[in-house]
């Protein structure tokens, strides 16, 4: 985890980030929550996930701090207290860290097979260009996938690291 911790400390996309949100690891993913307290050292605004409470499969970005009260949601998975005044819109972000559990070189996910985010972030999908929010994933390189197969749905992380390498949906052919 340090490889992947320090490459993220050094992207250009995480120095000037203001608004980062990042997830609670579980079931063998690698835990961002390090950068998290990071980018709070840093005077950056923090964001964790809360299962959305009206619209099935979505997700909210809460506030977060090193003393934000956490509750396990549904699937056992510890978020914030959810609080309405905390949430911010995910085309707000600046950079989300987002759980995987496989990935390819052309930087598609697997992740936990509910879509979540996928459907958080779906207007990704149609405006290309558009920087916000930078989605990042990592993972160790031995979750690297020859081939992911996909959805017309499936939005893909900007770029995934690894303790060896970074893959970039720039570089994908």
């Amino acid at each position: 985890m340090l490889a992947v911790f320090e490459q993220v400390r050094r992207l250009d996309r995480f120095r000037r980030a203001r608004r980062i949100a990042a997830y609670v690891g579980s079931k063998g993913e690698l835990d961002p929550m390090p950068l998290l307290h990071l980018a709070f050292a840093q005077g950056k605004q923090c964001y964790l996930p809360v299962l959305h409470p009206f619209l099935a499969g979505r997700l909210w970005f809460t506030a977060w701090t090193p003393d934000t009260p956490m509750q396990r949601n549904r699937f056992g998975i510890p978020e914030p207290v959810c609080d309405a005044a905390r949430i911010i819109r995910p085309q707000w972000l600046d950079l989300v860290i987002t759980p995987l559990l496989g990935f390819d070189a052309q930087c598609h996910r697997l992740g936990m097979g509910g879509g979540y985010y996928d459907r958080t972030f779906a207007m990704k999908r149609f405006t290309k260009g558009r920087h916000r929010p930078w989605l990042l994933g990592i993972a160790h390189e031995v979750q690297r996938c020859e081939r992911i197969q996909t959805a017309p749905w499936d939005v893909r992380p900007d770029a995934v690291i690894t303790p060896s390498k970074m893959y970039t949906r720039d570089d994908a052919s």
